[in-house]
């Protein structure tokens, strides 16, 4: 089934968010801070999230940008393109994750790596270049207007001098390593695609989500146990002209509303870990904020469902269960201080948004 909404605006409380630690600038190295932290000069405060890769489906990027969404100026650090080597994988930033941040008002530097080292057949560790990450920080600390402005104007004159330091930083890495890596002509395949217009560069990577979405769409995840596969396509449209392609794990319809739900299993523990659920919760924003919602092209009402699983809880709640009723799940289920406190302010936020929490067994 495909399902396709719009999103005109995002309306959302963070709850889960962790306390950020505070850098100095004098002392911040985008490569040895912690991936989501609050960098302060003594006049401007802003957090800042990194990325590991441009991929979004490695290393849980969301669940770092979702740790800065309560702190009013924000900005997240993903490289434009990485290259694990020849042998290896080469993934490019994609116009979807720029709309995303830029509804999240997410100000994004467009970063590259200019240090790595050698793994076998492939690099590894690979570094940001420190300066450009601070001289970027320092523009977007005398921009005044959105983040949407600051991205797209990033994408339409920088972003071929990015790539240009791309080369010159992958060439030198190619050679001080001896690792040899992917020719240049798929990146300036790239280059040609995002920076001629960005209806192009729109175009470009929706054939390839596309296909990713087809991909996923045919496969079983380990870390989704749900009780049916009964997976669809998701399309959001929003008004920055942007289309974001997501598997959604599981659907349920019954009178005309459908239900979006998001999986998240744990079978060795008895929680999933928090960096799946601020993933999860990340997809709530979305799925919470829908309009217009059509299945299969008839219009319909949607709701958006977290569902978290363990092979190890006993029994289940959900976020409309009474005091009682958690009290007693918590107590059949031997849960630390610490694990109730997490469901709990899980619970919080999806009251707070209206949309629904459920913890439960499964295999």
């Amino acid at each position: 089934m495909n399902i396709s909404g719009k999103i005109t605006g995002i309306t959302y409380k963070v709850l889960l968010a962790t306390e950020l630690e505070k850098i100095e600038s004098v002392n911040f190295d985008i490569n040895k801070v912690p991936t989501a932290c609050i960098i302060n000069d003594g006049k401007h405060s802003f957090a800042i999230s990194r990325w590991v890769s441009p991929k979004r489906t490695r290393s849980f990027p969301y669940a770092r940008v979702y740790n800065t969404l309560n702190i009013s100026k924000k900005i997240t650090v993903i490289p434009i393109v990485k290259d694990e080597g020849a042998v290896g994988d080469r993934d490019y930033i994609q116009w979807d994750t720029v709309s995303l941040m830029s509804l999240l008002d997410v100000f994004v530097i467009f970063a590259y790596y200019n240090k790595a080292d050698k793994a076998d057949k492939k690099i590894t560790n690979q570094q940001f270049d420190n300066k450009y990450v601070l001289t970027k920080i320092k523009e977007i600390e005398q921009y005044h207007s959105s983040a949407l402005h600051w991205n797209l104007n990033e994408l339409n004159t920088n972003i071929h001098s990015i790539i240009e330091k791309v080369k010159t930083s992958y060439t030198s890495i190619e050679k001080s390593s001896g690792v040899k890596l992917h020719g240049f002509s798929g990146l300036e395949n790239f280059q040609n695609k995002i920076g001629k217009d960005v209806s192009q560069f729109m175009e470009f990577s929706r054939g390839k989500a596309e296909k990713a979405q087809s991909r996923e769409f045919a496969t079983f995840q380990p870390k989704e146990s749900l009780s049916t596969l009964s997976k669809a396509k998701v399309t959001i449209n929003n008004y920055l002209g942007g289309q974001y392609f997501f598997t959604v794990d599981e659907i349920l319809i019954a009178k005309n509303k459908v239900s979006l739900i998001e999986g998240k299993h744990s079978k060795n523990v008895i929680l999933p870990r928090k960096g799946d659920i601020k993933d999860g919760l990340l997809k709530m924003i979305l799925y919470c904020n829908l309009s217009e919602v059509t299945a299969d092209s008839k219009k319909i009402k949607s709701e958006a469902i977290l569902c978290l699983t363990s092979s190890k809880l006993k029994g289940g709640i959900t976020s409309s269960s009474s005091k009682s009723e958690l009290s007693e799940f918590f107590k059949n289920n031997s849960l630390s201080v610490s694990q109730i406190l997490l469901i709990e302010t899980i619970i919080a936020e999806a009251k707070q948004n209206k949309f629904i929490i459920k913890v439960q067994y499964s295999k």
